[in-house]
């Protein structure tokens, strides 16, 4: 099992301990002029809680940040905090540091040992990317990729849609109708009363990449 101490840091998209969702006060408005499906939302709803194509967002706690601005409290290692994944995704940050995760040859997304097809033509991914720096340190820390890492070097990684939970009524009033085990692209007629958890990206223009010859084509030539 994984500690705080592996490598010394903590990818800032880990879910920490403490951190958990927050009492769902959701109401479903029904169709009116202008608006063609009923539409999920919260009684006291903020513009923070939909994301930049208008979709509703899981709430959920945050910890104290340290002196780095990074969340505190042990890892929950297999899990991400919906707002940070949304957030380094939607802002291509590296999920690590949160730092801007564009390298000189485009960004870079790890996925697990045998996740994608090698001829695969395209790739949906909700792993947010990793900048040069965290390239070994997400690939040993993240449960997911297990040290065995897919690298795919991509130039275009457009917005593709969102992972969640689609609510509608049920006995008890407003309940969870279904759970996609596949991400909904954006325009989906049930995203109106979907609640995201994570944000996804469509690579289409990329190349799989060993990490160990990816970081040396990284590293410029000494003078």
């Amino acid at each position: 099992m994984r500690t705080t101490t592996d490598l010394g840091l903590v990818p800032y998209i880990t879910l920490r301990e403490g951190e958990e969702r927050t009492p769902a006060n959701l109401i479903i408005t029904p169709e009116w002029p202008g608006q063609r499906f009923p539409r999920l939302r919260y009684a006291d709803e903020g513009r923070e809680d939909r994301d930049v194509r208008g979709v509703l967002w899981a709430r959920c706690s945050q910890t104290e940040r340290d002196e780095r601005r990074m969340p505190t409290g042990e890892p929950r290692w297999k899990l991400m905090h919906p707002s940070r994944q949304r957030e380094t995704m939607q802002n291509l940050r590296c999920q690590v540091c949160v730092m801007p995760a564009r390298t000189s040859l485009g960004f870079v997304f790890l996925a697990g040992p045998g996740e994608y097809e090698p001829d695969a033509s395209s790739i949906i991914t909700g792993q947010p990317p990793v900048c040069k720096r965290h390239l070994r340190a997400a690939a040993a820390l993240c449960p997911h990729v297990d040290g065995r890492p897919m690298a795919f070097l991509a130039r275009s990684a457009p917005l593709y849609g969102v992972h969640g939970t689609v609510y509608g009524y049920g006995r008890d009033g407003i309940d969870v109708v279904a759970t996609p085990d596949h991400p909904l692209p954006y325009g989906h007629p049930n995203q109106s009363t979907l609640l995201a958890s994570q944000l996804v990206r469509r690579l289409n223009s990329f190349r799989i990449v060993d990490l160990d010859e990816l970081l040396e084509e990284l590293t410029p030539e000494a003078p």
